[in-house]
């Protein structure tokens, strides 16, 4: 792991607190679920680890006019700094089609285990307690409202995310338990799946009492 060792000080730089939907500690709680997701698996955990301390590296605003290009960018980003770990250039190749494949902008399926898990790894990031907080994180930089005061649920009106926070629980973030790749991501996407839509029931039952 003397790669990652090198690498880790290289991209550190790159995730700051401007966004705390993805500064340094989002990667350190991605690490953490990929290791979990890779227990048992035969992968090659270096290149998985090093793709999940790169996949960030550029990161745009939701409301970007390229923000689909990010993942892109950031694996063009990486090359350099994966060379300068030691990385051969096969592995780079094939950490950067892993940091290409985890965005869900671009709706890409994963073609390899590796890029499965850390798809579902980052995705999983979105989900449960933190979910709720990178949420609200994303909704203030994008300034819009906590929720439509005359129909919070969207019963009677379409959905509308870049509007609404709350909208977007239901536009993504409870559509991604059917998403994930592997079983074990599957089960924890479900339980803080259940976690949110708690809070989001209790949201409601605050607003209407």
């Amino acid at each position: 792991m003397k790669r990652l060792e090198i690498l880790i000080p290289l991209v550190k730089p790159f995730y700051t607190q401007e966004d705390p939907a993805h500064d340094w500690p989002h990667i350190g709680r991605v690490v953490a679920l990929a290791r979990k997701l890779a227990q048992g698996e035969t992968v090659d955990l270096p290149c998985l680890l090093a793709a999940v301390y790169c996949h960030d590296l550029v990161n745009l605003p939701k409301d970007h006019p390229e923000r689909s290009q990010a993942s892109h960018l950031a694996a063009q980003k990486a090359q350099p700094l994966l060379f300068q770990s030691g990385f051969s250039p096969i592995e780079i190749e094939k950490i950067q089609q892993c940091v290409i494949e985890h965005s869900f902008s671009k709706g890409l399926k994963p073609t390899s285990l590796e890029a499965a898990i850390v798809q579902d790894s980052d995705r999983l990031d979105t989900l449960g307690a933190i979910g709720v907080l990178r949420c609200a994180s994303v909704n203030t930089q994008m300034k819009t409202s906590f929720y439509d005061p005359f129909d919070p649920l969207a019963q009677q009106r379409e959905l509308n995310d870049k509007k609404f926070m709350v909208d977007h629980y239901f536009v993504k973030i409870f559509k991604l338990p059917e998403l994930m790749n592997t079983a074990k991501g599957k089960a924890e996407a479900l339980k803080r799946v259940e976690f949110m839509q708690l809070f989001l029931s209790t949201l409601v039952s605050e607003i209407k009492s």
